[in-house]
């Protein structure tokens, strides 16, 4: 753009445009700032005039003003595309032009895969150009749509970007439905492009920032299981790495790895335990960093009964000694329901070497679970070993190992929570194996196995590694945008859609760990999970704490359950189930049976699944998804809002953020998270888990000054209600703890 003065009538015809598109916003005050501004003494270019009306319009969003979002964003998208346009070498109304030439100038760059135009011919391509919509654009908040530029939109290798918004979604679309039957590939598109542009649904992060480029996977984080042996700690660091950098979060489970001062080879004494093994991980994560973004992601699970548990759950801690410390990694803890039952009785606890016990016991404690509530394999195997004569252990209070993961929690937030007894007996593929923990964010739980090395050999002058692959878990995952989609009705259309682009990742997928992707192959485990259920019940006039939200959650999720499942037939019956389907609960019914599901379409469903299969090995689970979220206007997962109005920071601005489409009548019912009755929330989140065959990452909010029995309590609640996993304990300063805004309001 040419630097002229800026003239009073270019003022008046930018801000008559805004006023035009926003008639229910006042632009008196802001007219007069912008004009002042332009009739300065001082030179303005248009580039300076957009940037400070971008600004004004900022500074007015507020929580009775929310909507001056949109005209910052309105504002921004101008000059995006401006931008691009002189990338181009175009007018801004010649935008968005050719796609096919835009696809072509960018696979030349290397930026995007050969694929796509491997894939499409000239004339698919231009008639997908022509299904662009940018009055989609105005969809954005204006947090939103910085968000998705600046993370999200391809950038030249100088950071400028490239990429239209509703290019990024038809790209994302053409590249998950690349390899469709081509008689439907084009309508399948169109789908996608719809649910995407619309922001009915978004992919995960990966997806959304690597479909269609050269570079990066699609799938958010990875779950590894490590033997005890030495080898097997190393490549699975080596792997660890391998997929940090190609941007993936690790859940990495240690419960097999020997205790400090264990034997090794029968020298009594001289193991040095977990920690050492965990700065290394830490190490990792803080060295091989996520395409240059963001250091590696990763969390650590370990057993209660593990004789290391109180150094593990002291490793996050800002005091004590320092070469105890993994302040980079996340910790979880892995407990059975007989620990729950000895805190609550106030009984002792054992602890063990997981080592001694296979090497005396004859099995790993850690291979068992209770089957059934209050009975089974696992408390047999560990009342075993307590009673055994050779065996060595010892003793705790089990309430002092809940104190100090309370501790944890208040100070760092972790250990994240993992129900092991739960999850097994929920697991729809117990046939094949057994669930040791979580993934990064507790949402996952698929059968995992350590990877052994079999032999090693020299054969014609090469060195030759034999392997046999464990189940390397692998998170395929996107959301549904609950307001939009629920207020729009069209969850039946929406959830097919999501099933089906995750479905595709797995085989677009190429993922430089091979036991991850043979795993992927096997079970075709994906996580279609929900955003935006605070938004939800704020348009529905629902209070956080009522039994009618509790309810709604119930009949919501088993919607939601219902039509993600049916999805997942339909495909088997397109293009065949899981390979792992035999003898899978899906294919025996004791998945139905197990949720108590009846009525007539439940035994239906059952029937034909039974009969003719399912796609997918695991279906859903609720991520936290807070990026994506913020793109589509939405709350965060399953979460309440933190505050009504909050600023993002930015390297020499704030945000202005306001709670999704908040108005007088929508207020009420956005009461804060330090606010909300926790228990309520474990209420709603019961009745959710019963509808979500994997995890939900579940967040407990606390006031730094919780009572220890209180916080023991929401545990013990979260336990009995059959959750599966919780997240984070976020804990807010009693300084900064402010009273409840829409209580106020």
């Amino acid at each position: 753009m040419t630097f002229t003065m800026v003239k009073q009538k270019e003022v008046e015809g930018l801000i008559y445009n805004l006023s035009t598109q926003f008639p229910n916003l006042d632009f008196t005050e802001f007219e007069k700032k912008i004009t002042m501004y332009a009739n300065q003494q001082e030179e303005r270019t248009t580039e300076q005039l957009h940037r400070f009306m971008i600004l004004t319009a900022i500074e007015r969003i507020t929580a009775l003003e929310p909507d001056w979002t949109y005209v910052a964003a309105s504002l921004y998208i101008k000059d995006l595309y401006h931008g691009i346009s002189l990338s181009r070498g175009k007018s801004e109304d010649d935008l968005p032009g050719s796609f096919y030439q835009v696809i072509k100038d960018l696979t030349a760059a290397q930026l995007y895969s050969p694929a796509l135009l491997d894939s499409y011919s000239k004339d698919e391509v231009d008639h997908l150009g022509s299904l662009l919509d940018s009055t989609r654009d105005h969809l954005f908040t204006y947090i939103g749509i910085v968000t998705l530029a600046e993370r999200y939109l391809t950038k030249s290798h100088n950071g400028k970007v490239l990429e239209l918004p509703q290019e990024r979604f038809m790209i994302i679309s053409m590249t998950l439905c690349m390899n469709e039957e081509k008689e439907k590939r084009i309508s399948l598109i169109e789908e996608a492009y719809w649910a995407l542009s619309n922001l009915y649904m978004t992919v995960a992060t990966p997806t959304f920032a690597n479909a269609g480029k050269s570079h990066g996977q699609l799938s958010s984080c990875f779950i590894d299981t490590v033997e005890d042996d030495l080898r097997s700690i190393y490549d699975s660091n080596t792997d660890v790495s391998t997929l940090s950098k190609n941007g993936g979060g690790l859940g990495i489970y240690l419960g097999k790895v020997r205790s400090r001062g264990s034997d090794i080879k029968g020298f009594k004494g001289v193991s040095s335990g977990v920690i050492p093994w965990m700065k290394q991980l830490n190490n990792t994560a803080v060295s091989v960093d996520q395409l240059g973004q963001r250091q590696g992601a990763i969390a650590v699970y370990l057993d209660v009964w593990h004789k290391d548990i109180f150094p593990f759950l002291d490793t996050r801690l800002n005091n004590g000694d320092e070469r105890q410390r993994t302040h980079d990694l996340f910790t979880g803890v892995s407990i059975p329901d007989l620990f729950m039952e000895q805190v609550e009785e106030r009984k002792d606890w054992y602890l063990f070497d997981p080592h001694e016990v296979k090497t005396i016991m004859g099995y790993s404690l850690e291979d068992f679970y209770d089957e059934t509530k209050g009975a089974g394999t696992f408390r047999q195997k560990y009342w075993e070993c307590v009673a055994h004569p050779i065996l060595s252990r010892e003793v705790v209070p089990a309430i002092d190992i809940f104190k100090r993961i309370m501790i944890s929690q208040l100070e760092t937030g972790t250990p994240y929570m993992f129900y092991r007894d739960s999850v097994n007996r929920l697991n729809a593929n117990s046939h094949k194996g057994m669930i040791y923990c979580s993934n990064l964010c507790t949402e996952i739980a698929q059968n995992m196995s350590a990877t052994v090395m079999e032999e090693e050999v020299i054969r014609d002058g090469k060195i030759v590694t034999y392997k046999s692959p464990g189940d390397y878990v692998v998170c395929n995952l996107a959301s549904i945008s609950l307001a939009k989609t629920i207020m729009d009705d069209e969850l039946k259309r929406v959830v097919a859609i999501g099933v089906r682009l995750l479905d595709n990742v797995i085989d677009l997928n190429n993922l430089p760990v091979l036991q991850a992707q043979i795993t992927n192959q096997r079970y075709r485990g994906i996580g279609l999970g929900t955003f935006g259920w605070h938004h939800l019940l704020a348009l529905k006039g629902l209070k956080w704490e009522s039994s009618q939200a509790v309810d709604f959650c119930d009949s919501l999720y088993e919607e939601i359950a219902y039509y993600t499942i049916k999805a997942s037939h339909e495909l088997a019956k397109e293009k065949g189930s899981y390979p792992y389907f035999d003898g899978s609960d899906w294919s025996t019914g004791e998945y139905f049976t197990k949720r108590g599901y009846s009525g007539e379409r439940w035994e239906q469903l059952k029937d034909d699944i039974s009969e003719e299969g399912l796609r997918n090995g695991y279906l859903m689970a609720v991520a936290p998804n807070s990026s994506t979220s913020i793109i589509a206007g939405s709350s965060a997962s399953i979460d309440p809002i933190f505050r009504l109005q909050y600023s993002e920071e930015k390297k020499d601005y704030k945000i202005p953020v306001t709670a999704p489409d908040l108005s007088p009548e929508t207020t009420w019912y956005y009461k804060t998270a330090y606010h909300v009755d926790q228990h309520w929330s474990v209420e709603q989140n019961k009745k959710r888990q019963r509808h979500i065959d994997q995890g939900i990452s579940f967040n407990l909010y606390v006031r730094n000054d919780i009572k220890a029995k209180e916080l023991l309590e929401l545990h013990f609640d979260a336990w009995k209600s059959g959750l599966k996993t919780t997240y984070y304990v976020r804990s807010t300063s009693v300084s900064n703890f402010e009273e409840c805004e829409s209580c106020h309001s």
